[in-house]
C-alpha cells in the first residue's frame, strides 16, 4: 500500500463514526424542520446546524479526492457521496447526507449480521422508513394526500413492505423520486435479507460438517493408538509365550 492510500484509509477510518454522528445530528434538525416547522429564531438557528452540517460534508468529500490514489476512480466509485454534498438546496434530496449513516452499516453489518440477523434488519428499515418519511411530508405538505407524520409513516411502512394500499400517495416530482428510492431500498433490504440467512445457513452446515470431519479425524486417531497398542502388547505376550514354550526333543 502507498503512503497516498494509507493516508486515505487513515482518514476514512478517523473519520467514520465522527461523520455518522453529524449525520444523525443533521436528522434531529431536519426532523424538528419538517415536523414542527418552526419560524424565527428557531428556525434560522436549525438551518444554520444542517448548513454547517453540510460544509462539514463538503469537506469530508473534498479531502478524500485529495487523498485518492486514483482520484478520477474514487469519484466515480462514490457517486453517493457526491450527492450527499451536490443536492443542498433540494430540501428533501439533502436527507441524502445521511447515506454516511448507512454506509457505517454496511460497513459493519457482517459483524453485526452474525450477531443479531433481526436488530440489524430492524433498525435498518426502521431508519429508511423514517427518512422517507420526512422527505416525504416535507415535499407533499399542502399539495397532497401525505400531510402529517403519521401519514407519511403509513406510506412508508406501506410502501417498502411492497403492499401499496393506494390510500396515500405523492403528486409531486419530488415526492415520487423519494417513493422510487423507498422501493429500491426496500427491494435491496429484502434482498440483503435472503442473502445474509442463506450465507448463515450454508456456514452453519459447513461448521457443523467440519466439526463431524474433525470428530470421526479424532477417533480414527485414537482407534490408530489403540490398535498400535494392542499389536505391541500381542507382541509382547507372543515373546512370552516363545520364552515360556518347552524345548523341542
Amino acid at each position: 500500500m502507498s503512503d497516498r492510500a494509507a493516508r486515505h484509509a487513515r482518514w476514512a477510518a478517523a473519520t467514520e463514526w465522527p461523520l455518522a454522528g453529524a449525520a444523525m445530528l443533521f436528522l434531529v434538525a431536519y426532523s424538528w424542520q419538517v415536523i414542527a416547522n418552526p419560524a424565527g429564531a428557531l428556525a434560522i438557528g436549525l438551518d444554520g446546524i444542517v448548513n454547517a452540517i453540510w460544509l462539514v460534508f463538503v469537506a469530508d468529500y473534498i479531502i478524500n479526492v485529495v487523498l485518492a490514489e486514483h482520484r478520477w476512480r474514487w469519484v466515480r466509485t462514490h457517486l453517493l457521496n457526491l450527492a450527499t454534498v451536490a443536492l443542498p438546496f433540494l430540501r428533501p434530496l439533502r436527507l441524502l447526507r445521511l447515506l454516511t449513516v448507512l454506509r457505517v452499516l454496511q460497513r459493519h453489518a457482517g459483524t453485526v449480521l452474525r450477531g443479531n440477523l433481526l436488530a440489524y434488519v430492524g433498525a435498518a428499515s426502521l431508519l429508511l422508513v423514517y427518512i422517507s418519511a420526512l422527505a416525504i411530508l416535507d415535499a407533499e405538505r399542502g399539495n397532497g394526500t401525505i400531510s402529517t407524520l403519521g401519514d407519511a409513516l403509513w406510506w412508508g411502512f406501506v410502501t417498502v413492505t411492497t403492499v401499496g394500499y393506494g390510500d396515500f400517495f405523492p403528486a409531486s416530482a419530488v415526492g415520487r423520486a423519494v417513493a422510487v428510492f423507498l422501493m429500491i431500498g426496500g427491494i435491496a433490504l429484502i434482498g440483503v435479507v435472503t442473502g445474509s440467512i442463506a450465507s448463515w445457513i450454508v456456514e452453519k452446515v459447513q461448521r457443523d460438517t467440519d466439526e463431524a470431519q474433525s470428530a470421526t479425524k479424532a477417533q480414527v486417531r485414537d482407534l490408530r493408538i489403540e490398535v498400535a497398542a494392542l499389536r505391541a502388547d500381542i507382541s509382547r505376550l507372543m515373546d512370552r509365550a516363545g520364552e515360556q514354550s518347552p524345548p523341542e526333543r
